[in-house]
C-alpha cells in the first residue's frame, strides 16, 4: 500500500511576533515523521501572508485554499492538517471548506491549543473537518496516518473524529510523552528559513523559538493552556536544550533563542542545571523565557543573567492579590513584585509585565493598584509594560463561566489574535457561533467601561515607559495624583503626552523630560553602534541613574555628542554634561543650580 502523504500547515494571522518566526512544535512534529520514514511536508501560512504571497483581509481564505491547493495536488497529498490558535480557527474551517469542495476525499484534520474545549462542537458543525487532534501528537499522527487509508479511527488515542454514520466519536486522552529527550530535533528544512523570516518584518534580532518545554501545572481563568496540557508541566532536558540553543548557532540569521515552554523554572534544579550547562560551553547565545514571579528569585536570576538571558516575559495579571486569587492564579500572596523587577534589573534581564485589565473581581482600587505597579515598575528600571483585556476563550474557566453572555466589540480586537478574524468569511462565521468563537468576545462589562479599559491598555503603557520619571514629577506637583488620575488629566488635555508635560510649570518636570526624551533617542541608535558611552547627570533621580547606567549619547570619532536629532536644548544638555562650554538654557539653569550642577 502506497505511503500516505501528509501535509500540515499553520493557520494564517499578522502577528508580527508570531509570523517572524517559524512554529517550533511544527517543526518538532516534521522531524519526529521523518524519522519514522513518514512523508510529511510542512506550510506557515502566517508566513505567506506576511511575504505577500497570499492576499489578506476578505480575499484571505480564498487565496489560502488556493496556495494548498496547488501543494496539494502538486505532492500529492492525502491528509491535510491545520494548527490553529484560538483567534485562527475561523479561518482554518473557512479554508477547509474551500478545499473540500474542489479535494472531497482529503481527510482533514485540526490540531493545537485553539481545538481546547470544542473539539466536539467544531466535527458536530463543519463537516468540512474530519478528525481534531487533542494534545501532543508525535504519537497520535502516527496511529492516525496508519488507520488514513481505511479511515476507521476507533482506538486511536487523542482524537475526536466523526464516524461513518456521522456520529461524533471522542476517543480516550493520550497520556502525555513521559521523557521529552525522546523527541527528535527540528526539521528546519520543511520551512523557510530563519533569515527569509526575519526579512519580512525587518527586525534584527534574529530571535528564533525552541520548544524548551512543555505544558502548565495551574489552572487560571483565563488560560487554557493548563488544560490543553492535562495541567502537567516538563521541561526539555537541560544538556539537550542547551544543545539546541548552541545549534542555532549554524543556521543563518538565527541569533537568540526564545524558550516557549510557560513555565520556565517550575523545576528550580532544572533551571539551574540548563544555566550551568550553558555557562560551561560559554554562553553560546542569548536567549529569552516565559516565567512566573514566583517561580523567581535573587539567586536564580544571577544564574540565568550570567547564563545570557536577557529577557523574561512574567505573566502578573493584577497587582491586587484579591483579583489574582479570583481568577485562580495561584501565586504567592506574599510575594513582593517590585522586588522581583528589582532582581530582574540586577541580574541584567528585562521583565515584560504582563498585566490583564478588567478582570473578574477588579473594582476601582484594584485597577489603580495595578497602573501605580506599573509606574513604580517603569521607574525602577527598563521594564517592558504589556496591558490587555481578557477574552473568556473556550476551555478556560472565564469561558465557561461568562462565554455564553460575551460578545464582540467593534474596535477592540481579541488579545493575541492581530490579523485573525478580519476577513468577511471569518466574521460570519463568528456571528453564526458566538458560542464556539468567544476567542473574540469580552467579558461582559458595560462597552463604556471596555472601552476605557481598552484606551489605558493601548495608550499608558508606551508613556510610562518613556517618560517614567516625568510621569512621577508631573504626579507629584499635580497634588500627589495616582497613575490613573493622572492619565485621565491627560487625555482631558487632548495633546501628546510631551505637550501635557511642558505645559506643566516647574523646570524639574521640563529637564526630566528633556532627558527621558535623550534617553529614548540614543537608545534608539541600538546596542551595537561605535560608542563611547556617556551619562548624563542632571536627572532629579541621579543617584538611581548612576547605579543603573544608562546610555543617553555617543561620542563620535571627531570627538562630537551624537544622538538621534536632538533639540537644541537637548543638545546643549549634553554639551554641558561633556564639558560644560555651552551656554545653559534659561528654563533650565534653576534646575542646575538646585541640584549642585552649577555654582
Amino acid at each position: 500500500m502506497p505511503a500516505v502523504r501528509l501535509l500540515i500547515a499553520s493557520a494564517p494571522h499578522r502577528d508580527t511576533f508570531g509570523y517572524s518566526m517559524p512554529p517550533p512544535g511544527l517543526l518538532r512534529l516534521g522531524a519526529m515523521l521523518e524519522s519514522k520514514g513518514r512523508f510529511v511536508r510542512l506550510e506557515d501560512l502566517a508566513y505567506r501572508l506576511g511575504s505577500g504571497e497570499l492576499r489578506g483581509g476578505d480575499a484571505l481564505a480564498d487565496s489560502s485554499a488556493a496556495f494548498l491547493l496547488a501543494r496539494i495536488e502538486a505532492e500529492r497529498i492525502d491528509v491535510l492538517g491545520l494548527s490553529v490558535m484560538g483567534a485562527t480557527v475561523p479561518i482554518a474551517l473557512a479554508i477547509l471548506e474551500r478545499i473540500r469542495a474542489v479535494q472531497p476525499h482529503l481527510l482533514t484534520l485540526m490540531g493545537g491549543p485553539g481545538t481546547t474545549g470544542i473539539d466536539t462542537l467544531l466535527l458536530e458543525r463543519f463537516p468540512q473537518l474530519d478528525v481534531v487532534v487533542r494534545g501532543e501528537a508525535e504519537q497520535t499522527i502516527l496511529e492516525l496516518l496508519d488507520a488514513a487509508p481505511s479511515r476507521s479511527f476507533a482506538r486511536v488515542s487523542g482524537i475526536t473524529h466523526r464516524e461513518g454514520a456521522g456520529r461524533i466519536v471522542r476517543e480516550a486522552d493520550r497520556a502525555p510523552i513521559a521523557d521529552l529527550a525522546t523527541l527528535p530535533g527540528y526539521a528546519w528544512h520543511l520551512l523557510p528559513p530563519i533569515a527569509a523570516y526575519k526579512r519580512i518584518t525587518g527586525e534584527e534580532d534574529g530571535l528564533v523559538p525552541l520548544d524548551s518545554g512543555r505544558g502548565c501545572v495551574y489552572d487560571c481563568s483565563f488560560c487554557t493552556i493548563g488544560r490543553y496540557w492535562n495541567r502537567r508541566s516538563r521541561p526539555l532536558p537541560a544538556h539537550r536544550l542547551a544543545d539546541e540553543i548552541a545549534a542555532l548557532r549554524a543556521i543563518p540569521g538565527a541569533r537568540q533563542a526564545y524558550l516557549c515552554h510557560d513555565l520556565f523554572a517550575a523545576n528550580r534544579a532544572h533551571a539551574l542545571e540548563l544555566c550551568a550547562e550553558l555557562q560551561a560551553r560559554g554562553n553560546p547565545l542569548p536567549w529569552e523565557v516565559r516565567a512566573r514571579a514566583d517561580h523567581l528569585d535573587a539567586e536564580l536570576l544571577r544564574a540565568m543573567g550570567a547564563a545570557g538571558c536577557y529577557r523574561a516575559l512574567l505573566g502578573i495579571e493584577s497587582a491586587d492579590p484579591a483579583v489574582r486569587r479570583r481568577n485562580q492564579k495561584g501565586m504567592r500572596e506574599d510575594i513582593d513584585l517590585l522586588r522581583v523587577v528589582d532582581d530582574c534589573a540586577a541580574a541584567g534581564i528585562v521583565p515584560i509585565l504582563s498585566l490583564i485589565l478588567g478582570l473578574p473581581g477588579e473594582d476601582e482600587a484594584s485597577l489603580r493598584l495595578t497602573l501605580d505597579f506599573c509606574a513604580r515598575a517603569a521607574r525602577r528600571t527598563g521594564v517592558q509594560l504589556s496591558l490587555h483585556l481578557v477574552n473568556p476563550q473556550p476551555g478556560c474557566g472565564l469561558g465557561e463561566e461568562f462565554g455564553a453572555a460575551a460578545r464582540p466589540i467593534e474596535g477592540i480586537p481579541p488579545d493575541m489574535a492581530f490579523g485573525a478574524g478580519e476577513g468577511v468569511h471569518e466574521r460570519a462565521l463568528i456571528a453564526a457561533h458566538p458560542d464556539l468563537f468567544t476567542t473574540w468576545a469580552l467579558l461582559p462589562q458595560e462597552e463604556a467601561r471596555l472601552r476605557f479599559l481598552h484606551r489605558i491598555a493601548t495608550e499608558l503603557p508606551e508613556v510610562l515607559m518613556r517618560y517614567p520619571r516625568t510621569c512621577q514629577r508631573m504626579a507629584e506637583q499635580l497634588g500627589g495624583l495616582d497613575t490613573l488620575d493622572l492619565w485621565q488629566q491627560w487625555k482631558q488635555c487632548g495633546s501628546s503626552f510631551e505637550a501635557f508635560a511642558l505645559r506643566q510649570s516647574g523646570d524639574w518636570i521640563h529637564a526630566t523630560l528633556l532627558w527621558e526624551q535623550a534617553q529614548v533617542r540614543a537608545g534608539a541608535r541600538g546596542p551595537d553602534r561605535p560608542a563611547e558611552r556617556l551619562r548624563l547627570t542632571c536627572d532629579p533621580t541621579r543617584e538611581e541613574i548612576n547605579a543603573s547606567p544608562t546610555v543617553l549619547a555617543v561620542r563620535s570619532e571627531r570627538g562630537r555628542i551624537a544622538t538621534m536629532r536632538l533639540s537644541a536644548d537637548i543638545d546643549r544638555v549634553l554639551a554641558i554634561a561633556e564639558n560644560g562650554t555651552q551656554p545653559i538654557p534659561p528654563e533650565l539653569e534653576v534646575y542646575f543650580k538646585a541640584q549642585g550642577l552649577l555654582a
